[in-house]
């Protein structure tokens, strides 16, 4: 028997775009999925992403990534490279339930993308290779949205790829990932024989219809050939989640036979809980196997009712937790998780609600300023476009147009009900670039243009050289400040010169140290005086700085201690050895002295400074450099050139594998030997061996290598 399942053509993007119905009554919460799809660069993210909006009704024609069309790369940049950028957000409706999705960037530069995304979202697709399974990227994402706690599920794309195996990559998910990963399919057919898939909860096989570009679903009985597989497929499948559930596991030892609703339940509520992540297959660029896809973020995706309440902290009492169930009645509490510049409707800030609603012409309070600010344009988003709207509910995603004192990571609430969210943490950048405007009158055009990226993107960062008084750029690698020079010149028509990408060094300090500063000046015809002890010691590796008092208030009293405080983070911002900021250090401050005429804010916060460069001048202060973490996929016969190479790198190999006649190598490599490594890599294996790589860690820099950098 075949049944053909049409697509769904009663939706029209107007109607999947909006929360409210036409009748007035919107979207249950329990209907609502907010989910993020994620995954190494050229996985084909955004292939399934327009691959959804089109066979949900949201778009009428497909756009593909190698023309530049697709609908979710809008940027220039994104159309001319074939690559996501910056995440964009849409909405969709499939089996009347409402998924608002963000596309999410697979390049390593572009991680923070994935960060403010994943913070905001109830669940997540992860699109892995079928030829390359988990590549470094997707191990990165993975364990960002291990960090939030994010559930997910898996669908492994380019089943028709030649290598393309289920399996393989369903093993690497556990071993690599330690993902409690299982299939929910099998392929039919292989490679370039890839018809669609045995769905092992209902038992059925799904072709789709090329005709109309696979909208169309054919059901039928199991071929004869693959039936046993199946039954032993659903089997084990059946077992691996009784195995962690305990309901289904009562059933299925009185009847292993277990019928698909208990199976469909049992799977979501282990998914929804973290301890099990469905695997689903297909090809999106040729048109499979995405509507069971969709069918499974409704089916096993949580809600906004599914996850824990949003917590906080009070605004008084940073002990007190306060929990925010997700209710339109509840008091508001959202999150802006990025703002963006737009052409059309100026500073755009991207929210998700949390609890109760925000509303078109409303106060909201911002715990960061302690200020109040008034909304007034809302938007739903789809890429690029905008959808005015005059409210967003408790579990939605959508923007804000027009606020003006707000960054990355702010909490928006009550004013009678405040309660501060928690931020969003962002990686430190790890190569910078010099830049200078061509002319004079370009100078205002280039500040302002580098001010607005900043307050979009929270890993690029400028600093003027206090010695030489130049503009340095600071980004994630040399794809990211290359985005931000070309974005400058298109977006903000500004002319500049950049120099060439620069490894962004840290210090440190190996040792414990103690130095006391006086600061004792007359300014103005005042006297300035400040006596402050300080003690730097070194912290673990990737824990950054902390700053203790261990002084009472009779030797520094508490109206300097701000003063001292941002004296040190004075200090750490520039270091003693090269200029470059200090990091993993914990500075106590403990002693001081005070004169009750003559003391003041600025005296303290000089102290401090100079108290802490000459603690960490004695604390055997050392440079750390930028660690890779690399994957090369090699032929097997280039093997010998590309291990002598790596060493010759200052690399150091961490694993070594075969797979379908190549060799992979996993290598951490100092980032200040991987310039120019593609075209070296190219060089040695005539063009055939690829890489890619994220950051891994910081490392203290070699003696004679620290020499080298400071002679510069």
């Amino acid at each position: 028997m075949v049944t053909v399942i049409e697509p769904d053509t009663k939706q029209t993007g107007k109607d999947a775009a909006s929360r409210t119905e036409a009748d007035g009554r919107r979207c249950a919460l329990d209907r609502i999925r907010n989910i993020g799809i994620m995954a190494h660069i050229d996985a084909g993210k955004t292939t399934v992403t327009e691959r959804i909006l089109y066979y949900s009704g949201r778009l009428y024609k497909m756009g593909e990534v190698h023309e530049g069309t697709a609908t979710m790369d809008f940027m220039p940049q994104e159309q001319e490279r074939g690559i996501t950028i910056s995440s964009a957000a849409t909405s969709c409706r499939w089996l009347d339930h409402q998924i608002n999705i963000i596309d999410t960037p697979g390049h390593v530069d572009f991680t923070v993308e994935v960060e403010r995304s994943l913070r905001v979202l109830d669940g997540a697709v992860a699109v892995f290779c079928g030829v390359a399974g988990v590549q470094p990227q997707s191990e990165t994402v993975w364990r960002q949205a291990q960090k939030y706690k994010v559930p997910r599920l898996a669908f492994v794309n380019k089943m028709d790829r030649k290598g393309a195996v289920l399996d393989s990559v369903v093993t690497q998910m556990k071993e690599r990932l330690a993902a409690p990963a299982e299939a929910l399919q099998m392929p039919i057919g292989s490679e370039e024989n890839f018809e669609g898939v045995v769905d092992l909860v209902h038992m059925k096989a799904l072709r789709f219809a090329t005709e109309d570009l696979g909208a169309r679903a054919v059901e039928s009985e199991i071929p004869d050939g693959l039936y046993a597989e199946a039954l032993a497929r659903r089997a084990r499948l059946i077992e691996a989640v009784a195995d962690r559930d305990e309901e289904l596991l009562h059933l299925y030892l009185e009847q292993p036979e277990v019928p698909e609703e208990p199976l469909m339940a049992a799977i979501r509520r282990q998914t929804v809980f973290g301890r099990f992540v469905p695997v689903l297959c297909g090809s999106a660029l040729r048109n499979k196997a995405v509507q069971p896809l969709l069918d499974a973020v409704v089916h096993y995706l949580p809600s906004p009712l599914d996850v824990p309440a949003v917590t906080g902290h009070d605004l008084k009492d940073e002990a007190k937790t306060v929990v925010r169930k997700s209710s339109d009645f509840e008091p508001l509490s959202a999150l802006a998780f990025k703002i963006s510049a737009d052409a059309y409707v100026g500073k755009l800030t991207f929210v998700r609600v949390y609890s109760g609603q925000l509303k078109k012409g409303q106060n909201v309070f911002n715990p960061r300023t302690r200020k109040r600010e008034r909304l007034g344009r809302i938007l739903q988003l789809h890429a690029n476009h905008r959808e005015e709207v005059d409210v967003l509910y408790a579990g939605e995603i959508g923007g804000i147009a027009g606020l003006k004192n707000i960054t990355t990571g702010d909490t928006l609430c009550a004013e009678n009900q405040p309660v501060i969210l928690e931020r969003i943490e962002f990686p430190e950048p790890v190569m910078s670039m010099a830049i200078e405007p061509k002319t004079s009158a370009d100078r205002e055009g280039l500040q302002q243009a580098l001010a607005v990226m900043a307050a979009e993107d929270p890993t690029f960062r400028t600093v003027i050289d206090p010695e030489t008084g130049q503009t340095i750029i600071h980004g994630m690698g040399e794809l990211h400040l290359e985005i931000i020079k070309d974005r400058m010149f298109r977006e903000h028509r500004v002319q500049a010169r950049a120099g060439r990408p620069m490894v962004a060094y840290h210090e440190t300090v190996r040792a414990t140290a103690r130095a006391e500063h006086v600061f004792q000046r007359e300014i103005a015809g005042r006297g300035q005086f400040a006596q402050i002890t300080l003690e730097v010691a070194p912290r673990s590796r990737g824990t950054g700085n902390k700053i203790e008092f261990q002084v009472s208030a009779d030797r520094i009293p508490t109206e300097f201690r701000e003063a001292v405080e941002e004296g040190v983070k004075d200090g750490l911002v520039t270091g003693v050895l090269g200029n470059y900021p200090l990091t993993d250090l914990l500075v106590k401050v403990v002693d001081g002295k005070f004169h009750p005429v003559d003391s003041t804010e600025l005296a303290f916060r000089m102290a401090a400074v100079m108290a802490l460069r000459d603690a960490s001048s004695s604390a055997l202060p050392a440079i750390l450099e930028p660690i890779m973490a690399v994957e090369i996929i090699t032929p097997e016969e280039y093997m010998g050139d590309v291990l002598g190479d790596v060493n010759s790198r200052r690399g150091r190999i961490k694993e070594m594998a075969l797979k379908e006649a190549v060799q992979i190598i996993r290598a951490e490599i100092p980032l200040a030997e991987l310039f120019g490594y593609s075209t070296a890599l190219r060089s040695l294996t005539k063009g055939r061996a690829s890489y890619s790589m994220e950051p891994e860690m910081f490392e203290v820099v070699p003696e004679t290598i620290q020499e080298s950098i400071l002679n510069r």
